[in-house]
């Protein structure tokens, strides 16, 4: 049976009115005690104030003011991370700590006989009082019990029982955490990794050392100063000395190395006796300063090329109009492929006040000479660079249409981010890339940790300049990541230095190649 008119019009003057009424409802929210106790409790949280949270906290219960899941984990985060500051005493430190201890156990006792269910960010916050009260056996069975909760934990859930674990030395129950990790499919980034590094060395587990090495060789590029000295520590180490063999497997070492693609062979420590521990610089060739051995180029994998190419796709089309993208895709398969890409923008201004056409040219005319087809690069410009400022002087107007009319110029359009189609222009045509952007904010961040950094290590040329000319700083010629060498010598990249003018700084560990050691 059909509606009645008077209850369609009711209905549809509702529909009208819902914005204002979900307007007016926000309000009656945000104006309730429960919705103003939670605007206090998230300034405590900007401001780490503890001791206001459980006033408001308290008064929240005395006046029967009901709790939310938000509530209750400010005020567990806020118990979690209670450290004082410098301003107040070491006695009302230890004080405050305590009393964050205390009050934080009571807090999530408390939210469950209220019935909120917990989440990661619960669990997290009760973990680190865990380890606050250094009890890191609590803390893992924290995250243990996350599952059955339905709560996956994350990296930031294990933290507290593997820190705690290995700042106690306690490497089989670090290992134990480490391998519910792996369980639950959340990967050790670089500080869980050093932490059983340290806990490995300490425990004398040279096999596992070992294994942390090639686990920071797999995750971690460069490696931060503090993983540096726990790394020479072991090198320099009485343990160290006494690692390894004199006879090895020399078939076994190679076949490690052509099936990790160079760098590594992974068949254990070799050679013995004391290790030459130094920091050091490789040379243009990749020549160790130190030691005398040539690091190696590691092979990146052409399906992990196609997947990243795929992957970048995806990200620029939603971010950039998508048909302004895909036409440049089709315009790059008519006119590609290309030798190499110039980032123009980033090039025209590498140590120039106004944008300079002339730089850029000397650029492009580099790469031309250098191209085995003598071919043009491209050319990547927004439009705004290729309609107005310097290039509307006549020079410069004959400079682009003679790029233009040899299909070596593209002119983003207006709106976008040239970024997105420099990057896909050099990884789709697997060239070389110029440009002195070190490719670290939040838009490369999207593209991951894994494979962009070694991609970015094999393409990208830099760009300097010697007597007001520019020069091109070409990639090096072997790979900046931990290297594991044939005749058992480590080469580790630190985080030091890795600019135009300063060298990197490596960690070198080798051993002396005397007559004792044989090759089987």
């Amino acid at each position: 049976m059909n509606k009645p008119t008077h209850l369609l019009t009711t209905a549809a003057a509702a529909l009208i009115r819902e914005p204002s009424s979900s307007k007016s409802s926000k309000k009656a929210r945000y104006d309730s005690p429960e919705g103003k106790l939670r605007g206090k409790l998230d300034t405590c949280s900007k401001n780490r104030d503890l001791a206001e949270a459980l006033r408001l906290y308290d008064f929240a219960r005395a006046n029967g003011i009901p709790m939310s899941q938000h509530h209750y984990n400010v005020l567990l985060y806020l118990c979690s991370s209670c450290n004082g500051n410098g301003n107040v005493s070491e006695k009302l430190d230890k004080d405050l700590v305590k009393l964050s201890l205390e009050r934080g156990f009571e807090i999530f006792k408390q939210m469950g006989i209220d019935k909120v269910a917990p989440n990661e960010a619960t669990f997290t916050s009760l973990a680190r009082l865990a380890l606050a009260k250094e009890d890191p056996e609590m803390a893992f069975d924290l995250v243990k019990k996350m599952k059955g909760c339905g709560v996956m934990p994350k990296l930031r859930s294990y933290g507290p029982a593997l820190f705690g674990f290995c700042s106690k030395g306690m490497a089989d129950k670090a290992y134990e955490v480490d391998a519910h990790m792996s369980e639950c499919g959340v990967l050790a980034e670089e500080s869980e990794l050093v932490a059983l590094l340290k806990v490995s060395v300490e425990a004398k587990r040279d096999d596992r050392v070992y294994e942390m090495m090639h686990r920071l060789r797999a995750v971690v590029r460069q490696v931060a100063e503090e993983t540096a000295r726990v790394v020479e520590d072991w090198f320099m180490s009485e343990r160290a000395v006494k690692v390894g063999g004199v006879n090895w497997d020399v078939e076994k070492v190679r076949e490690g190395v052509v099936k990790g693609g160079g760098g590594w062979h992974g068949q254990g420590w070799l050679r013995s006796g004391n290790w030459r521990v130094t920091r050091t610089h490789m040379d243009e060739k990749g020549v160790c300063q130190s030691c005398g051995e040539k690091l190696v180029c590691i092979d990146i994998d052409p399906k992990e090329a196609e997947n990243f190419a795929t992957s970048l796709t995806s990200l620029a089309c939603q971010r950039e109009v998508k048909g302004d993208f895909l036409r440049f895709q089709e315009w790059l398969q008519q006119h590609g492929p290309f030798d190499a890409v110039v980032d123009g923008a980033n090039v025209g201004l590498v140590n120039q006040h106004d944008f300079n056409f002339f730089q850029l040219n000397s650029v492009v005319r580099q790469l031309q000479r250098m191209s085995p087809s003598k071919r043009l690069p491209l050319v990547v410009l927004h439009k705004s660079r290729v309609t107005g400022g310097p290039a509307r002087s006549d020079k410069n107007k004959k400079l682009l249409e003679s790029w233009n009319k040899s299909g070596a110029l593209y002119a983003t359009p207006r709106g976008s981010n040239d970024d997105w189609y420099w990057l896909f222009a050099a990884v789709s045509c697997n060239c070389l890339l110029v440009t002195n952007d070190e490719m670290r904010d939040h838009l490369f961040q999207l593209l991951g940790t894994n494979f962009f950094p070694r991609w970015k290590e094999k393409h990208q040329v830099r760009l300097a300049t010697s007597n007001g000319r520019p020069e091109l700083r070409m990639p090096p010629p072997y790979s900046i990541v931990i290297q594991e060498s044939e005749q058992g010598s480590w080469h580790v990249p630190t985080v030091i230095g890795d600019d135009l003018e300063t060298p990197r700084q490596w960690i070198c560990a080798t051993r002396a190649r005397d007559a004792s050691s044989r090759c089987l």
